[in-house]
């Protein structure tokens, strides 16, 4: 069945009071039920439970909206105005200019009324249909000039390269001239470039320089928000909108500086993109102010029409301090964010384990590149994806949506669920708002299958909450290894920068490893000098999609120990669930080079991998003829004891998830967790 209904939810971490705008868009106006349910289990494949949800009884729910389309329109920008300072019949706008593509139809640069600088294939024009400024090498950074008089009926453009080092002279563009346009009020950069513009300036006559610029704007001020600096003495600041990037390296980068903060002017740039979408802007389907008596959770705003459409759109609903449970589920709001709308799949299945034929939502994305991508691809200039938004539909983070993220969190939900235990649920975008205190109360914090995505407030967070005695539960691979990075100017929008090393989509450009939002050097916590061995004492150790493998137990592990293991006989623990086996796609070792505590318990230990599990690319530092050293390739499950009453268990593998359910949940790693939580929730510990 098609996907013809899509939604998302602004927020999606909530609690009682907050208010919730569902934005809905169907294929065909229709009427559309609208109602809340409480997801129990996400999951279409959990041999137990399949996917399960409960109709909630809200206030104002059921109740039916009117459902029409809802158009996507990428591309990021910058508008300068509506203003009468720019209500000119003679005018100089410069810049310099890096176009990023050598695109197949026009794209607008710089617009003010209805004139136009075009870059197109033959260089800057102001036509498109007409001849420009001659073929100009793309990834270039270029002087652009364009001057009108008003009085004389003409306006020109020019077109030279910055000189540097390596910049061949005879690819210089030239000059030409087209008749007057109408001017206007309203000064727009990109919407539909792909491509850097920094050094922006206007004068008010024709035929003018820098020098008499009576607008200088500034991209390298204010670098997290959404304004453009106009430094002269009017202070026409500019808007960016659909978040372009900023922190970019300008036209006087040149290699001394690799930060904004030591050498701003560097900096002067905004990265366009025309497939850049910050926030969808849809029109409000539906609006829920949270009740005080709903319970702490992960909730849908469950959307049917009358041709049978449906859309599941999820919000987690935190619990009010004082309010708190024993045990919460950190649900990985961020790692959701990074593979948001990823599309790998689609390109190699091998990348979505049991995938199979190409689900609905799957090929709904692939037919709708405009929803915007994940932290795992490229924009068409072939740059790397920084910034995701969850103001636009997330359709793999939905129920039943996918192999990989939230649905496979779903089934620790419904193990959750299935013992009876009494939890809460937090997100880690509300421990980045609200930092340790989010955390307060909680004696146990569960972890999905893969968090992999951490902002340094998150982290810091997590450490302070360990630190005071609490317990975690750390149920995946490949977790706490990419630092990222948010900002209040940008609410719901989250920016990586894949710095240095590390299994990655793409790499940052040279001089761009500091985000834009903060600041910060980005890259692996591990070459931050906080690996996740300090976390959680195991860390990435290596990938691979074929089949999955057991545990082997260690029982010369210290008696310590031996509760974990109660009800579990044998050797070998976990050889069921996705793809065989309970360790498997990603996996984390035990390492006390990397930060491990000397004295936790390595308690089991998966080994038996096939060729296709291999390490990570951060763990040699040459090519070799086999960079697989398999003893470094297993995942290992860990237990130890934090100061304080704390402790941690690690399973170092995300498909733990996966065997949990076998067997109507009477089975090994399903007994194994029970034991560890309820000892975890014990208030006397061990």
């Amino acid at each position: 069945m098609s996907v013809s209904m899509v939604g998302y939810c602004e927020p999606v971490s909530c609690q009682a009071g907050d208010r919730l705008e569902l934005k809905l868009s169907c294929d065909d106006p229709d009427h559309v039920v609208v109602d809340v349910v409480e997801l129990i289990c996400g999951d279409e494949a959990n041999p137990s439970m399949g996917m399960v949800e409960r109709t909630v009884d809200v206030p104002g729910f059921p109740r039916t909206v009117e459902g029409f389309h809802q158009k996507l329109v990428p591309g990021s920008w910058a508008a300068f105005g509506p203003s009468p300072l720019l209500e000119l019949d003679a005018f100089t706008i410069g810049c310099s200019v890096r176009p990023s593509t050598r695109p197949e139809e026009p794209q607008p640069v710089l617009s003010l009324g209805a004139a136009t600088v075009w870059w197109t294939k033959d260089g800057f024009s102001l036509n498109p249909e007409e001849s420009g400024t001659g073929p100009l090498d793309h990834r270039r950074w270029y002087s652009l000039i364009w001057s009108v008089d008003a009085g004389h009926g003409h306006l020109t453009i020019s077109a030279y390269p910055t000189q540097s080092p390596g910049t061949d002279s005879s690819s210089q563009g030239g000059v030409i001239e087209a008749p007057c346009s109408a001017n206007g009020d309203l000064l727009t950069v990109g919407r539909g470039f792909d491509g850097r513009v920094g050094e922006l300036w206007m004068a008010t006559e024709p035929a003018a320089s820098r020098d008499s610029a009576t607008f200088r704007w500034d991209a390298s001020i204010e670098l997290e928000g959404d304004r453009w600096n106009d430094t002269g003495p009017h202070q026409l600041h500019g808007t960016l909108h659909q978040l372009p990037a900023r922190a970019v390296r300008g036209p006087r980068w040149d290699g001394t500086s690799q930060t904004p903060a030591t050498e701003p002017s560097h900096y002067d740039a905004v990265h366009f993109h025309s497939d850049d979408l910050y926030d969808a802007g849809w029109e409000t389907s539906a609006e829920l102010t949270v009740p005080a008596d709903l319970s702490s959770g992960v909730y849908c705003f469950r959307s049917r029409g009358a041709d049978g459409a449906e859309d599941r759109t999820p919000f987690f609903v935190a619990a009010p301090a004082g309010q708190r449970a024993d045990v919460a589920f950190l649900m990985p709001v961020a790692t959701y964010l990074a593979y948001a709308n990823q599309r790998i799949h689609l390109s190699n299945p091998t990348l979505a384990p049991g995938s199979g034929s190409t689900p609905p939502n799957h090929a709904w994305l692939r037919d709708h590149p405009e929803v915007g991508y994940s932290l795992y691809e490229y924009h068409p200039d072939r740059s790397g994806v920084m910034f995701s938004s969850r103001r636009r539909p997330i359709m793999n983070m939905k129920p039943a949506a996918d192999t990989w993220g939230f649905t496979p969190d779903t089934n620790i939900l419904a193990f959750l669920h299935h013992h009876g235990v009494t939890f809460d649920v937090v997100t880690d975008e509300q421990l980045h708002d609200e930092g340790p205190s989010a955390l307060d109360g909680y004696r146990v914090i569960v972890t999905g299958s893969h968090p992999e995505y951490w902002s340094t407030t998150m982290l810091d967070g997590l450490e302070e909450w360990q630190r005071s005695g609490g317990r975690l539960m750390y149920l995946g691979g490949n977790g706490f290894y990419w630092r990222v990075a948010f900002s209040d100017h940008w609410p719901g929008a989250m920016e990586v920068r894949r710095a240095e090393d590390g299994t990655r989509a793409w790499i940052a450009e040279p001089g761009e490893y500091h985000h834009a939002f903060g600041g910060e050097y980005g890259g692996l916590w591990r070459r931050l000098d906080r690996p996740p061995n300090m976390i959680c004492g195991v860390g990435f150790a290596a990938q691979g999609f074929g089949r999955g493998s057991d545990y082997k137990r260690t029982f010369d592990a210290p008696e310590r120990t031996d509760w974990i293991f109660e009800g579990v006989g044998g050797e070998l623990v976990g050889g069921h669930g996705v793809g065989g086996g309970a360790a498997g796609q990603e996996i984390d070792r035990y390492d006390v080079k990397l930060g491990s505590p000397a004295h936790a318990v390595v308690l089991a230990s998966a080994t038996d991998h096939d060729g296709e599990m291999l390490r990570t690319k951060e763990e040699f530092h040459y090519t070799v003829k086999d960079a697989s050293d398999m003893s470094t390739v297993r995942a290992d499950m860990v237990f130890y004891e934090v100061d304080g009453g704390g402790a941690v268990f690690s399973t170092g593998s995300i498909a733990w998830f996966g065997a949990l359910a076998t067997n109507d949940y009477q089975n090994d790693v399903a007994r194994i967790t029970a034991n560890v939580l309820e000892r975890f929730r014990n208030p006397q510990g061990w």
